[in-house]
C-alpha cells in the first residue's frame, strides 16, 4: 500500500518561505512522477507541480511560477518543494501525489495521495 507522508507546512508572512517534502513507501516508484496539488475551500484540488522521475521535466502552475522550486531524492523516494515570496493567495491544503508517469499526473490519473498539509499566509 503506497503511503505518502508530507511534512513543512504551517504559517508564514507574506514574502516568507516554505519548504514542502513528502516522502514515498509502500512500493517500487521506479520511473513514478511526483508533484503537489492545492485545495481551498469551495473549489476543486488544482496542480501546482510536477517533476518527473529523472527529473528532466518540471511543470509550475502560471500562479507559482519564478516562485516555487520542486526538486527530488529518488534514493529517499521523496520529493521537495521550495516556495518562496509567499502570497495570501498561496494559503491551502497542499496534497503531495505520485502517479506512474508524469502526463497520468498532470492528469491526475492513477494518482496516489498525501493526507494534506496546511499552507497558511498571513498578509
Amino acid at each position: 500500500q503506497v503511503q505518502l507522508v508530507e511534512s513543512g507546512g504551517g504559517l508564514v508572512q507574506a514574502g516568507g518561505s516554505l519548504r514542502l517534502s513528502c516522502a514515498a513507501s509502500g512500493r517500487s516508484f521506479s520511473g513514478y512522477a511526483m508533484g503537489w496539488f492545492r485545495q481551498t475551500p469551495g473549489k476543486e484540488r488544482a496542480i501546482v507541480t510536477a517533476i518527473n522521475w529523472s527529473a528532466s521535466i518540471t511543470y509550475y502552475a502560471d500562479p507559482v511560477k519564478g516562485r516555487f522550486t520542486s526538486s527530488r531524492d529518488n534514493d529517499k523516494n521523496t520529493v521537495y518543494r521550495k516556495m518562496d515570496s509567499l502570497k495570501p493567495e498561496d494559503t491551502a491544503v497542499y496534497y503531495c501525489a505520485v502517479s506512474p508517469s508524469y502526463r497520468e499526473l498532470l492528469a491526475s490519473s492513477g494518482t496516489s495521495w498525501g493526507q494534506g498539509t496546511q499552507v497558511t499566509v498571513s498578509s
